[in-house]
């Protein structure tokens, strides 16, 4: 069974092949993936794991985005065991463009028998349209 920091591992990895199954498969069957601070496109929350899966799927598969790789990882411990909070900066290219673009995030995950049963995930706005403007470029 995974314990916290190895599902997080295994999130940021998921995220640099962008694969929506190895992400998907980290979930608990009614698991819910919050944004509280939500993007044009964006949904405010996927409830289980087939909406996290669809939901991954359909915004990787339909963006010329690369993560290069995930840096300044922080990990917060909580006093609840099951919970513990992540600081990350990803590091992202597009085909054919100019420079690269860096994304700053938060993310609060619950893992509870080896699976992810709650994430709040906190992304950058700005870092966001930076990515698009650099996508219409």
């Amino acid at each position: 069974m995974l314990d916290p920091r190895e599902v997080l591992a295994r999130y940021h990895q998921a995220m640099r092949h962008k694969s929506a199954d190895e992400l998907a498969e980290l979930y608990a069957r009614d698991a819910v993936h919050e944004f509280p601070f939500t993007a044009p496109g964006f949904p405010p929350r996927y409830t289980g794991r087939e909406e996290v899966r669809a939901g991954y799927r359909a915004a990787w598969g339909a963006s010329p985005v690369r993560v290069e790789e995930i840096r300044d990882v922080v990990v917060h411990e909580t006093r609840d065991p099951e919970v513990i909070i992540a600081e990350h900066t990803v590091v992202a290219s597009v085909a054919g463009g100019e420079g690269g673009v860096r994304v700053p995030g938060l993310l609060v995950l619950r893992v509870r028998d080896g699976l992810l049963v709650h994430v709040r995930d906190y992304m950058d706005g700005f870092g966001v349209s930076d990515a698009r403007n650099a996508i219409s470029r």
